[in-house]
Parts: C-alpha cells; sequence; structure tokens
C-alpha cells in the first residue's frame, strides 16, 4: 500500500511540474537526490554497522537474553492469553529488547515469529487475537532507549552532542507506549462489552 502512495506522489509531482512549465526543477531534483542518497548511505553504514556489531556482540554474549528473562514477567501481564514458557513470549521479550536498543531491523525477524507464533494460538484465523494487537502497538510506540538510527543521523550531520536526543527519546517513546497499551485495553474492553457480553 506504501507503494501505491509514493508512486502516486511521484506521478502527481510529475505531471505537476510538466503543467506548470518546470520540468527542468524535476530533472535537477531526480540527480540531486540520487547524488545525496548515496552520500548519506555511505556515511550512515559505518556507523550503523558499529551499532549492530556492539549489539550482535551483546546478543552472542547472552546480554540480551538477560535482559529478555528480566523483562518477561511484566511482559506475561500485558499477554494473559499467552501460556506460560511457550515460545511467543520469548520472541516478543527479544523484540522488545531489540527496539529499546533502537536495533529496528533487528527486530523485524522476532516480531514476525512472535505473531506467526501467536497465530498458531488464535482460535479465529481470520481476526487478530488480542494479544496479537497488543503486540502490535508495543511494537509501533516501542520504548526506546537508545536511538541507534537517529544518533547515526545527526552524527553524520554534524551534530556536536548527538546522542544529547536520549533522555527525551526514552521519556516521549516511554509515553507514547503507555497512552497506546490504555487505549488497547480500553479498546479491548468495549470490543468485549459490546459483542461478548451482548
Amino acid at each position: 500500500m506504501v507503494n501505491y502512495i509514493w508512486a502516486f506522489f511521484i506521478i502527481v509531482g510529475i505531471l505537476y511540474s510538466f503543467f506548470s512549465g518546470n520540468t527542468d526543477i524535476i530533472n535537477t531534483e531526480i540527480i540531486s537526490s540520487a547524488s545525496l542518497s548515496v552520500n548519506m548511505i555511505l556515511t550512515i553504514l559505518p556507523i550503523m554497522c558499529l551499532w549492530l556489531g556492539l549489539m550482535n556482540i551483546a546478543k552472542e554474549s547472552g546480554l540480551l537474553e538477560i535482559i529478555s528473562k528480566k523483562i518477561s514477567p511484566f511482559i506475561k501481564i500485558l499477554f494473559p492469553e499467552i501460556p506460560k514458557n511457550h515460545e511467543a513470549l520469548g520472541l516478543i521479550c527479544s523484540n522488545i529488547v531489540m527496539n529499546m536498543l533502537g536495533l529496528g531491523n533487528a527486530a523485524t525477524p522476532f516480531g514476525l515469529k512472535a505473531m506467526k507464533s501467536m497465530q498458531s494460538l488464535n482460535k479465529n484465523k481470520d481476526i487478530a487475537s488480542r494479544s496479537m494487537i497488543t503486540f502490535l502497538v508495543i511494537n509501533t510506540a516501542s520504548v526506546t532507549i537508545i536511538p541507534t538510527t537517529v544518533i547515526s543521523f545527526r552524527l553524520a550531520n554534524g551534530a556536536s552532542n548527538p546522542a544529547d536526543i536520549v533522555l527525551a527519546s526514552i521519556i516521549t517513546t516511554f509515553l507514547s507506549c503507555l497512552f497506546g497499551l490504555v487505549l488497547d485495553r480500553i479498546c479491548y474492553i468495549i470490543w468485549r462489552r459490546k459483542y461478548v457480553y451482548s
């Protein structure tokens, strides 16, 4: 769907440039954007490799597994439908830890596996379960302790202190996640009253 939206914007922009007589701007922007993209990739790539390497060391050393075990009791409260010691809980914990460390790309495989595992517990395969919806909310508005990608971009663009957004990132992502979970619970209670008890 997102691809169609971007394609629509590009087509509208090109058509507008033709009708407004600014086709030279399109050519200039295409060339400059391509150059800017390559420069950005070459600047960000080493920084991302460093962060991903450090996180891979943390994973191989068992640090991420230790953190996952520490947060698993809290995760079980949020997902009461998932049986104790089910693989979905471990996958959810791993996904949350990866997102907390700002490694969205590394978190995605765990998220997909967690959804697949929760789908196996889902009685109605055509409708997302309560646990699946809650996980989607947490994954979308996840608490981020180290915003790796943003720090990398700030460092690449010459910020004097690229990591000075860490505190603001923790506060805002915590509040967004908390607000999302509250809304998730409110919507669930409303749905249950409407459909289960009606």
